[in-house]
């Protein structure tokens, strides 16, 4: 691992803080000219305040992925190892970033963690940190670093279940209504900010009327909140911008949509004028790019049974288990991945992008649930695909315009595919009876799946 770039060869004041997740916290190389570091981007994972950080060769909250490593030596990120044994293989390279691994030190994590904990959402600083305890960590493609802006939009899920693996209770309430406006109703009941209005189908519909419906609603969302909603981000020249009630707080994002206004010293432009023109901006890319519904079949043909018919697999294979879906399995690591991706390709072999959409539904149908008589081999598969389900569900994706640019030339790239932990099934199914319980009884909203499975 000579060639491994080293994080100590910049200095933690060439790095600047553009966002976080839940387990990740990213910074922007923004130094000297570096030919190892210009234009990346460094994921850093994190760990909780109270808790000790783990040695260097322990992983924090994430599956064992590297197969074999030197004693000593910790293994590069899930993530770059994720990407490259699975996500690679169902997802364009070119809709992917670049992820390598570099060192990094403990001083200089500290020195930087000092440097930017100030910038970071009070609530976020509550929970976690830098983990400096890391030996390695992730330098990625900076797609929102430098001249020009770029929106990250997360998805969420795209499709709606298909009827045959759900209980007689829950059938009409989940092909009606989409999981992630059922979950939103929840938190709004729970008082947290949440995206209502905005549903995943319309996104993926590839429908103009319904997606610029889409990009309304997350904007409105956006700009209500204050960006504290975390399914639309607005990076202007590197810096995420965070909307007030005021129109001066989008003046950077008008100067980059209204150049020659910009210039000329006009009048402000009102916060629908700016919603139209990055509308406007935006709509080519989504409705002519592939990635969208390349995301919507994975995450459907994934996720065939819904994790109802997944609970009920277990169930039916692991009665003394039931109670808790997954328990006692283990991660799959690189070799069990690989082998997946070579089970689901031969029972979802890549279609045409010229396909037609009753094609594609016909090629689909016919392996959307596991054999009449599963066995512990099934389970297994239906357990791993439900995890990589996951991963697609919670991606994010980031168009990015630079300057000059003509509308619908900027570029489109998926990210945040990390692997999931099947320890988190047994939560997700748990959530997911919660998300339905408190559904019912409220006038449903009918979310319209334009690639739907006839059952």
């Amino acid at each position: 691992m000579a060639d491994t770039p080293q994080i100590a060869d910049t200095s933690p004041h060439d790095w600047k803080y553009i966002s976080e997740g839940g387990s990740t916290i990213v910074f922007s190389y923004t130094g000297p000219l570096h030919p190892q570091f210009d234009g990346t981007a460094l994921r850093l994972r994190k760990g909780p305040v109270s808790g000790r950080e783990h040695t260097d060769t322990e992983q924090y909250q994430q599956p064992q992925l590297a197969e074999t490593h030197d004693q000593g030596e910790e293994p590069d990120d899930p993530t770059i190892v994720f990407q490259s044994a699975v996500i690679e293989r169902l997802v364009p390279r070119q809709f992917l970033p670049r992820l390598d691994a570099v060192r990094v030190e403990r001083a200089w994590l500290q020195q930087l963690a000092h440097l930017t904990e100030a910038q970071r959402p009070k609530e976020r600083r509550a929970k976690d940190r830098i983990d400096t305890g890391r030996r390695k960590a992730v330098l990625a493609t900076d797609l929102v670093g430098g001249d020009g802006w770029a929106v990250e939009i997360k998805p969420k899920w795209g499709f709606l279940p298909a009827r045959t693996h759900l209980s007689d209770e829950t059938r009409e309430i989940k092909t009606r209504t989409c999981r992630f406006c059922m979950h939103a109703h929840l938190k709004s009941t729970q008082g947290e900010d949440v995206s209502l209005g905005y549903c995943p189908l319309d996104l993926f519909a590839r429908d103009k009327a319904r997606v610029t419906r889409a990009l309304h609603a997350l904007w409105s969302v956006w700009l209500g909140s204050g960006a504290a909603v975390n399914n639309l981000r607005v990076f202007v020249q590197g810096r995420k911008l965070t909307p007030a009630a005021d129109v001066p707080s989008l003046a950077p994002l008008a100067a980059q949509l209204f150049p020659e206004a910009s210039h000329e010293g006009g009048p402000a432009h009102t916060p629908d004028e700016v919603r139209d023109a990055l509308t406007s901006a935006l709509l080519p890319l989504l409705l002519d790019t592939p990635v969208l519904r390349t995301l919507s079949t994975l995450q459907r043909t994934l996720d065939a049974l819904d994790v109802e018919g997944l609970t009920a697999l277990w169930a039916r294979l692991r009665p003394a288990d039931a109670a808790e879906l997954g328990e006692g399995e283990a991660d799959p690591d690189v070799a069990e991945w690989t082998r997946f991706v070579d089970t689901y390709l031969s029972r979802h072999p890549p279609r045409p992008e010229s396909a037609s959409a009753s094609e594609a539904q016909t090629q689909t149908r016919t392996r959307a649930g596991p054999p009449a008589e599963a066995d512990e081999d099934e389970l297994r598969y239906q357990l791993q695909a439900y995890l990589l389900s996951a991963s697609f569900k919670d991606c994010s994706v980031i168009l990015r315009m630079k300057p000059g640019q003509a509308v619908g030339q900027g570029t489109i790239t998926v990210i945040d595919l990390d692997v999931k932990g099947i320890d988190r099934l047994a939560k997700w199914a748990k959530l997911d009876r919660e998300i339905v319980d408190a559904y019912r009884g409220i006038p449903p909203r009918d979310c319209v799946d334009a690639w739907a499975i006839s059952a």
